[in-house]
């Protein structure tokens, strides 16, 4: 696990583009693995901007991002999808039909998450962005979720819905459930790069790089993979005990 101490957000989201934008270059159909949430956003704007500049393409980049709101379809403003859309799709010459993730009122959740891993099957991820929930959580496997857990519908804790209530207009109406990759499926990734911004996410940014694994903090099972770079601001990196 490589770990990269930045000053702020801003020098945190350049460094994890950097390494995006990397993949991108070298393998011009590559399968971005995707995160929705406020760590990522000023990684997907440095990402726009190159492309603006440098005109770096995407038209055969793939994509599959982590999770979705269980309830909301892709056109509601809450919706990851639309998040994708306002954030990075809408905004460089990707094909929409590359894009996936799941689908948030699909009728039979069970065939919803047996779908989304045939799909995870056919397309490995090249490189899997992350963030860290303030409870250790990745993508919204919660605390005690196994390590071998593939895609599945996740109950949130009350510390996730309040933590997501910012985004609607009452933490009421927060959707209790999502889909979510498991962690398995996270791990299958060929390279992963994880953000995390702030003094509220230092207690998880600690365990999962100095705590014991377990998965009692999901992002632990990281430390198993061969290629994980954690991308963090000098806030997150507050309580980390090693040099």
């Amino acid at each position: 696990m490589k770990v990269i101490i930045t000053e702020d957000y801003l020098s945190m989201s350049r460094e994890a583009a950097k390494i995006v934008l990397a993949v991108v270059k070298k393998n011009p159909r590559a399968v971005l693995g995707l995160a929705t949430g406020d760590s990522p956003i000023g990684m997907y704007e440095e990402m726009i901007r190159d492309h603006e500049q440098n005109g770096t393409s995407y038209e055969f980049i793939s994509s599959v991002n982590l999770d979705e709101y269980v309830g909301l379809p892709a056109s509601h403003v809450q919706s990851y999808a639309y998040f994708m859309r306002k954030h990075l799709f809408d905004r460089v010459n990707i094909d929409l039909n590359n894009t996936a993730l799941p689908d948030g009122v699909a009728k039979d959740k069970q065939a919803e998450c047996d779908r989304y891993n045939a799909l995870l099957a056919t397309k490995r991820q090249s490189v899997q962005v992350l963030g860290i929930g303030s409870n250790g959580h990745i993508g919204f496997n919660e605390p005690g979720t196994p390590f071998d857990s593939v895609t599945h519908v996740v109950d949130l804790t009350p510390n996730t819905i309040k933590d997501n209530s910012r985004l609607f207009a009452s933490v009421d109406e927060v959707p209790t459930q999502a889909y979510s990759m498991g962690i398995s499926n996270i791990l299958n990734a060929e390279k992963i790069v994880i953000v995390a911004s702030g003094e509220k996410k230092a207690w998880a940014v600690r365990q999962m790089i100095e705590g014991e694994i377990s998965p009692a903090v999901p992002a632990t099972a990281l430390r198993g993979h061969k290629d994980v770079t954690v991308v963090i601001d000098a806030a997150a990196a507050s309580l980390l005990r090693r040099e």
